[in-house]
């Protein structure tokens, strides 16, 4: 399952009607309530503000609704786009300005389907997994091989400590011994210091990315 890693806004037009989506991450029924409640006010003049929210472990707790379009041309759509997608824990507002062309029933489930899923596209995508927390220290001298190689393999560095040798803490997905070594001529230091379940970045084609903080 994936989760929103921060607040996201997208817009599309669709037949001069202006679609513009909200998506929320939340953990509680009330907070998606409250989170909905501030995008109408945001845009008092709407001709709709549908929604859909998944929340829970187990996505317990699903509700969409239409605001005034057809019954099942809008919440509905975007409730199964966020399924579709594997999202937990998450609220998408959508809405609409009414641009003078009506679009039908089947044209409203594409509108609103389409504008979550170009939201989500949009959006950072999060998912937990445990990774490796390791420790290098290393002397002054090899430190630019060293920050050469994180950047270069897109390791994201936690925490860099400089006293008397340089020290790296860092997340890998596998043991980077080796690699360190050859770099060093093993004149290093490296611990494997515990398993951390972290949240890492994903992207709808491919599932990994940049490690970021909990």
């Amino acid at each position: 399952m994936y989760r929103l890693k921060e607040d996201t806004i997208s817009e599309i037009e669709i037949k001069k009607s202006k679609f513009i989506t909200y998506l929320h991450r939340c953990f509680h029924e009330d907070d998606a309530k409250s989170f909905i409640l501030s995008i109408k006010k945001l845009h008092p003049n709407a001709n709709h503000h549908c929604y859909a929210f998944i929340i829970g472990n187990q996505n317990e707790i699903q509700r969409s609704n239409d605001d005034g379009e057809p019954s099942g041309t809008a919440g509905v759509p975007m409730l199964e786009c966020l399924s579709h997608q594997k999202m937990q824990d998450i609220v998408a507002v959508c809405v609409r300005y009414f641009g003078g062309i009506k679009l039908g029933t089947g044209g409203l489930i594409r509108a609103y389907s389409k504008s979550v899923s170009h939201a989500l596209s949009q959006a950072t995508i999060v998912q937990k997994q445990w990774i490796g927390k390791y420790q290098l220290e290393i002397d002054y001298s090899l430190l630019g091989k060293v920050d050469y190689f994180f950047r270069s393999n897109q390791i994201e560095i936690l925490e860099k400590i400089y006293g008397e040798q340089v020290t790296f803490l860092f997340y890998a997905a596998s043991d980077l011994s080796t690699q360190l070594q050859e770099i060093t001529s093993n004149q290093m230091q490296f611990q494997f210091l515990t398993q951390e379940l972290v949240e890492i970045a994903v992207s709808s084609n491919e599932k990994h990315g940049n490690l970021i903080s909990e």
